[in-house]
């Protein structure tokens, strides 16, 4: 910018070269080094509408940072302001009403430690550091999803700075429209949203297992796994990942399958409900054990630690047919980097059934959902690890099935009628020419001149 650097009055700007700035643009997956033309760290809504202001005044396109865990660094790009809203964590509950009134810029930990001492808890993801704004207002899809239903279904209203900065409350009776996009739409590019109202679920001590398969033996436990997992009960989630072994050269073998599940009914009957997984196919090795939410939810932490470079690939799948299965396996043989994993989920449960609101949330009826999840720490090795994704994901395209999960899209490869369906994204570009007409605010799948358009399904 020329001259003297305006400010707004209240948020904290950081321009290049200023103390905090890049550490304040760092994002969780190294690979998006991108440079905003400031970084604006605001405390509360009138902040935000004071930012807001100020980038439309100076014609920049606006990003917004909950937790900067989104795989496509939505939260940062060159020449934006982007509207860092970690300042913003805090959380009220109302236990007696079983509901939360969190901060724009929650973490997933910052909800769970307030709300597990009452026996409570909001449906989120299974990294504790992930922003609760991306994934809520992407969908949201978690160990209690098949219980309750993704994050986006127990959003009840929301505080929300509109780009002209006016600050308006989102609710059924009151911008109804609206609240309908944030829930699982878009991935939130109408607004920024600064307060969400979210509906809490009872949780306690559940059952936890690990069960582990060597190269051997992890066909028959992936079929194993298939019979099992569309009959568990709702109350019980039962996920799988297929990785190479250190010390595995690629395409010579060494592929284990991990399968993890929680049992969140009683949990002296979790054995029970996990053994006839685990008679079908005797795992290696297994643990199972009582443990609080608050643990699980913070299991995958260390997996998914900031700083590395990640690249993933996802898709729906009708069914997981032997064909599948070997696809999954082969996939996983030639991944580059052992931190890398082929993760897969049988979902539907409460994610199949309609909230008792409406909301944009696309592709529920969905049986399974695979992801090819790159991850590795050397620039160098960039091409190799994104074209093993996309190839992974290229090989299910037999048991393929129309839709995309917003919050795992992380290059321009699906067009928004691929991801919503015609009518949904009709609805939900009406909604961004009422809020946003300007395009300001970037990073959501919505374009303001969105228009529903015939597209082929998934480019390479």
């Amino acid at each position: 910018m020329n001259g003297a650097r305006p400010r707004p009055s209240r948020p904290h700007l950081l321009y290049p070269g200023d103390p905090g700035y890049d550490e304040a643009r760092a994002v969780w997956n190294a690979m998006h080094d991108r440079r905003p033309v400031c970084v604006a760290r605001c405390r509360t809504a009138e902040e935000v509408s004071d930012a807001l202001r100020f980038a439309v005044a100076n014609g920049h396109p606006v990003t917004v940072r909950g937790g900067g865990h989104n795989v496509a660094g939505a939260a940062v790009a060159d020449d934006a302001v982007m509207i860092d809203l970690s300042p913003m964590r805090g959380v009220l509950v109302d236990a007696g009403a079983k509901v939360a009134h969190a901060d724009g810029g929650c973490l997933l930990r910052d909800v769970d430690a307030a709300t597990v001492r009452y026996g409570l808890a909001c449906p989120a993801g299974v990294v504790s550091h992930t922003g609760l704004g991306g994934l809520a207002l992407g969908g949201g899809y978690g160990w209690l999803a098949r219980t309750w239903g993704p994050t986006c279904d127990h959003i009840l209203a929301a505080q929300v700075v509109l780009p002209d900065g006016s600050i308006v409350e989102a609710t059924d009776a009151e911008h109804p429209e609206l609240l309908w996009a944030l829930r699982g739409g878009g991935g939130g590019n109408f607004g920024v949203v600064t307060r969400f109202t979210l509906r809490l679920r009872p949780v306690g001590p559940l059952y936890h297992y690990v069960a582990q398969y060597p190269p051997a033996t992890a066909a028959r436990a992936l079929a194993a796994y298939r019979s099992f997992a569309e009959r568990q009960p709702d109350n019980l989630h039962v996920v799988g990942a297929l990785k190479r072994l250190p010390g595995a050269a690629p395409d010579g073998g060494g592929v284990v399958l991990r399968l993890s599940g929680a049992y969140f009914g009683d949990p002296q009957d979790g054995p029970a409900r996990i053994a006839p997984l685990l008679d079908a196919a005797p795992p290696e090795t297994a643990t199972g054990r009582v443990i609080s939410y608050l643990e699980l939810q913070g299991m995958g932490d260390l997996s998914e630690p900031h700083g590395h470079r990640y690249y993933t690939k996802s898709g729906y799948l009708t069914g997981l047919p032997d064909e599948a299965v070997a696809s999954m396996l082969s996939g996983a043989r030639e991944m580059p980097s052992t931190l890398s994993s082929i993760d897969f989920e049988y979902l539907r449960g409460a994610i199949a059934r309609l909230p008792e609101h409406d909301g944009a949330f696309p592709n529920r009826d969905a049986p399974y959902i695979v992801t090819a999840s790159a991850q590795w720490t050397d620039p160098a090795h960039d091409e190799e690890n994104v074209a093993w994704t996309r190839r992974a994901v290229r090989s299910l395209s037999g048991s393929r099935m129309p839709g995309a999960y917003v919050n795992y899209v992380q290059d321009e490869e699906w067009a928004p009628p691929d991801i919503y369906g015609e009518q949904r994204l009709r609805r939900l570009a009406a909604v961004k020419r009422v809020y946003d007409p300007d395009d300001v605010l970037r990073g959501g799948r919505i374009p303001a001149a969105a228009r529903p358009t015939t597209s082929a399904s998934e480019g390479t």
